[in-house]
């Protein structure tokens, strides 16, 4: 018989409350909608500097990616809803304080629009479509008439897309490993870094590889700097931020936060471009497919680990 003496209630098992709502669908939509997020804002930039002709992959082609992310990303969010029926009620109102409301609004105007963009290309990237519907003739050339208006638009948009993924998680105050400014910033690079890495996938030109992968190295180095500062941050700051980094700097989330998001999804291939940008052959979808790993990793990490966390009072 083993005799236990508890002085205080901390130690009884499940006291404390530990947040697990939000399970696969968010850190999915989360990814697919960084990814969208980024190949938007690529090709809605160099639409407007003029580059169209210059880098196509960039304005037409990677961005059919972007659609069925966004698509993906809606699922998810719809799946993970408990009173699916009730979904409209978002848009009866609009808080621009509050992380779901603002997020909400954004993924109602950019999805249509990406739609668009990407169907104002269709013909070009696909010579052999042809459509046998008014309808549709009508929706293409209302599409490329106002592409310049679309690009405009999209700026903005894919900009508070992708910032919005990592806003949704800082905006917690109650989970410590969320409640971190730095979590926009991070969330927007990373989507921008796996855009990038898809346009290199999909580039047809020396130049466009040449110019995205000195950008993927950008964002890579850009990225972990973040990282830094973010683990950097919680480690100066209060004893409840100490207990809630060691889920990624000691705890049962290192391994996939240091091994497959730092290691793999950032540090691996950034060596890779970097011989790549050296002139060695390196098969472009290996340093690709490490950064899509690395990204939706982090997206499972951060959601999973911050839930976990929490304050004892």
């Amino acid at each position: 018989m083993k005799e236990e003496l508890f002085i205080s209630g901390r130690n009884i098992p499940n006291i404390d409350p530990i947040l697990h709502v939000w399970h696969w669908p968010i850190s999915v939509d989360l990814f697919f909608g960084g990814l969208a997020a980024g190949l938007l804002f690529f090709a809605a930039l160099f639409y407007l500097l003029g580059k169209e002709k210059e880098y196509p992959s960039v304005v037409k082609l990677a961005p059919f990616v972007a659609p069925i992310g966004i698509t993906i990303a809606l699922i998810c969010l719809f799946y993970d809803l408990t009173h699916k029926i009730y979904f409209w009620r978002l848009y009866m109102t609009f808080r621009l304080e509050s992380p779901m409301s603002f997020g909400s609004w954004v993924l109602m105007f950019i999805t249509p629009i990406s739609f668009l963009w990407v169907f104002s290309y269709a013909r070009e990237v696909f010579p052999k479509l042809n459509y046998k519907y008014e309808i549709l003739i009508t929706i293409e050339k209302f599409a490329i008439v106002n592409r310049r208006i679309m690009a405009i638009l999209l700026l903005p948009l894919s900009v508070s897309l992708g910032i919005y993924t990592g806003i949704l998680l800082s905006a917690f105050n109650a989970r410590p490993l969320w409640n971190n400014a730095i979590l926009g910033p991070l969330f927007l690079t990373s989507g921008l870094t796996t855009a990038a890495a898809v346009i290199i996938y999909f580039a047809k030109t020396a130049v466009e590889r040449k110019l995205f992968n000195v950008i993927l190295l950008g964002l890579i180095f850009l990225q972990i700097a973040l990282i830094s500062h973010m683990i950097l941050g919680y480690y100066s700051g209060s004893e409840i931020q100490l207990e809630a980094v060691q889920l990624l700097m000691g705890g049962s989330f290192t391994f996939m936060f240091i091994g497959f998001v730092i290691v793999l999804g950032l540090i691996i291939p950034f060596i890779l471009e970097l011989f790549t940008y050296q002139g060695y052959k390196i098969p472009v979808i290996i340093p690709v497919l490490l950064i899509l790993l690395g990204g939706i990793i982090f997206r499972f990490v951060m959601v999973d680990a911050g839930q976990i966390s929490r304050y004892l009072y």
